[in-house]
């Protein structure tokens, strides 16, 4: 089983040595025969290139860089594009989500037949760290998603979304931002309908960061994800 991990970074450098070292950990899982990394730096203005040339020269990662910043979607579509993986997830360059939890998503997928599996935060808990707040922003997002895609998802814009390889590169990720979460959830539902596929969902864990320490997503990116969902759940 090869596994690629698809990292977009932009002004990462306080935390890309430590998800780094997290993800090489699980390489050395029985269920892994190959650990493929794919980094994207977004043309970051901090230290967050010469870290990641650090790795790309002793072949741990696959390194490309954008010249010009353009956004989360826009780094997932350049990995996607070089990714050679059986499986396929998005891992944040923050320490948000814990590593640990892709073999827990690879394992089940694996049993149990999942062609696409959503690592969800709020499945086994409907509470927040961020408050109620941001528990209420995603789940209103999700259930809105939900009506047009015809899922029963928790967790729409988790970033822990694990695809088969062949799956991924089929969804033509159209936007640059942080709307690439609704506009996937949107296309891989249609494609899971049309090629009767199997599309799941387990917990996850979750330590989220504020906006004083880097957080990036912002009241701008949720009423754009209401734009995107309305946007490819129509068309």
């Amino acid at each position: 089983m090869k596994l690629s991990v698809l990292v977009p970074v932009y002004n990462e450098e306080k935390t890309l040595d430590a998800i780094f070292g997290k993800v090489f950990e699980i390489e050395r899982s029985p269920l892994i025969d190959e650990l493929e990394v794919v980094a994207v730096d977004d043309c970051s203005k901090d230290g967050s290139l010469s870290i990641l040339r650090k790795y790309a020269d002793t072949g741990k990662i696959k390194l490309f860089r954008h010249e010009k910043n353009q956004g989360k979607g826009a780094a997932v579509r350049t990995a996607v594009a070089n990714s050679t993986g059986d499986y396929v997830i998005f891992q944040d360059a923050d320490l948000e989500y814990d590593p640990q939890d892709i073999l827990k998503m690879l394992d089940f997928a694996v049993k149990n037949g999942a062609d696409v599996l959503y690592g969800s935060r709020f499945l086994e808990k409907k509470t927040s760290p961020l408050g109620k707040f941001h528990y209420f922003v995603n789940a209103g997002l999700t259930t809105f998603s939900n009506l047009f895609t015809g899922l029963s998802l928790t967790d729409m814009e988790t970033c822990y979304k694990m695809f088969r390889g062949k799956i991924i590169k089929e969804i033509n990720i159209e936007e640059d931002r942080f709307g690439l979460e609704p506009e996937i959830t949107a296309k891989v539902a249609k494609i899971c309908t049309e090629k009767d596929l199997v599309l799941k969902e387990i917990p996850i864990s979750y330590s989220p960061r504020r906006s004083e320490e880097g957080k990036k997503i912002g009241v701008k990116d949720g009423l754009r994800a209401v734009y995107i969902i309305l946007k490819y759940g129509l068309f």
